[in-house]
């Protein structure tokens, strides 16, 4: 057990909240307080955030609106963006502070940041002036390290409690969410919905009459209609405006909801949103097509839980490809361990051909991780290699356990035939794999895939 843990033993949770706490307000003070100095956009959800926050970013700062943006993959100040290389959704206080300064004093107007419930359990939250929050989405995630999903959604819902003291204070809201009841209930004074679903009327007259109720009311609802989905992208309606966006998969038009409903809540005309969602740039290792000039598709996808890989394959299946592969694994270190079993499951019901590898170990038995994944596929399959998409589930025919991951990925590309669709999925744009004993190696995902398939087209 490293010195870490063994202070963490020790030591009360409450006097490590007092020190995070200490810590963000001491970083506070250096830097200057220099969020309040900008409108700062806080996105919180469980799936979706990173993704929200570049196309608002790109929205806004196509509009003519300087913005810097935090976020896990990457970082922006108007048109300069470069990689988040800290494995980090949210930035440690004094960085985070020292990032929203620079961010100020080169003139940004907004300041967009990924909130994750970890960062606002640790107080990274406090002394940044959010204006606006943006709620994507909820789902069971980080159980262990929060005690229970209520709790997680407590800390999310925090955001929501700290825009709701601004005088003027603005909320998004995913109205489809079954969880969003409960931020709705926090008094911000303007709130913007967004709604995919076919009773769209019925459940938005519910919401409004229990918001009429509590005395609050919203600035606008918007109605998502005629979702075309295909490899080109996806183009919606949202209130009989035309939307189209080079983003894949049903779940990114919810991204692209939201981030029009910031927008517009921000006065920007519709016809300039339109432009600039078209010419939007999908964020690295979000879906991420990799074209290499070969004759299957490839598609780089953070997806690293459940729910978020069971949208990515539904994604692919639009594609119509001949055969899905999948490359799947489950991070280490006591993260999250439920969700290993699921993983396998969902690449059983989907997938024609599974590859089991790893993420980040951490000090965990690779081969523990991957058996753990391995058993998810076998219960789908009612305990034996029968059932499942492919009922007759083969070791080394189309299903693989590859401990080393770029020895899977190589194995990926090497079996795609001509019309097939690989999905690499759970690292995403991640620039670290994590190993035992703290060890990281660089790890490029997008460069690695894009590598392998040039070695094989020289074969």
């Amino acid at each position: 057990m490293d010195l870490k843990n063994i202070i963490k033993k020790i030591i009360p949770p409450f006097l490590f909240s007092i020190y995070h706490f200490f810590l963000a307000f001491l970083g506070a003070v250096i830097y200057g307080f220099s969020s309040k100095k900008m409108i700062v956009i806080g996105v919180i959800g469980t799936k979706g955030k990173t993704t929200t926050c570049n196309l608002i970013a790109q929205i806004l700062n196509y509009c003519g609106y300087k913005t810097g943006m935090a976020s896990t993959v990457n970082f922006r100040i108007g048109d300069k963006v470069w990689v988040n290389e800290t494995k980090q959704t949210m930035l440690g206080r004094f960085q985070l502070q020292r990032l929203l300064k620079r961010m100020a004093d080169e003139g940004c107007k907004y300041a967009v940041v990924e909130t994750s419930s970890e960062g606002i359990l640790q107080h990274r939250h406090r002394f940044i002036d959010y204006d606006m929050a943006v709620f994507t989405n909820l789902s069971p995630e980080h159980i262990e390290r929060h005690g229970s999903f209520e709790k997680y959604r407590s800390e999310k819902l925090k955001l929501f409690k700290m825009v709701a003291k601004k005088e003027n204070g603005t909320g998004v809201y995913n109205l489809d969410d079954e969880n969003v009841g409960h931020f709705l209930s926090v008094p911000v004074k303007n709130k913007w919905g967004y709604a995919l679903k076919n009773n769209f009327q019925s459940s938005i007259s519910l919401i409004a009459k229990r918001l009429q109720r509590s005395g609050l009311n919203f600035q606008s609802i918007f109605n998502v209609k005629n979702i075309q989905l295909s490899v080109n992208g996806s183009d919606f309606e949202i209130n009989d405006t035309k939307f189209h966006t080079n983003l894949l998969g049903g779940f990114n038009v919810y991204n692209a909801a939201a981030a029009v409903c910031v927008a517009l809540s921000q006065n920007i005309s519709i016809e300039k949103i339109i432009e600039a969602l078209k010419i939007a740039k999908p964020t690295p290792g979000r879906m991420e097509i990799i074209d290499a000039g070969q004759n299957f598709t490839a598609i780089v996808d953070y997806s690293y839980e459940p729910k978020g890989l069971e949208s990515a394959l539904k994604a692919i299946r639009v594609f119509n490809p001949k055969r899905i592969i999948v490359l799947i694994g489950s991070a280490g270190g006591g993260r999250d361990k439920w969700r290993r079993p699921v993983m396998g499951e969902i690449a059983d019901k989907y997938a024609d051909i599974i590859i089991i590898t790893t993420d980040d170990p951490y000090d965990e038995n690779p081969e523990k991780i991957i058996d753990e994944v391995l058993a998810g596929v076998i219960s789908s399959q009612g305990g034996s290699a029968s059932g499942g998409k492919n009922p007759a589930r083969k070791i080394n025919e189309n299903i693989f356990k590859i401990n080393d991951r770029r020895e899977a990925i190589k194995k990926a590309i090497e079996i795609a035939r001509e019309g097939d669709a690989i999905l690499f999925a759970g690292k995403g744009g991640e620039r670290w794999m994590n190993l035992a004993k703290g060890k990281k190696i660089p790890w490029d995902e997008t460069k690695i895939v894009e590598g392998e398939i040039k070695k094989k087209a020289r074969q």
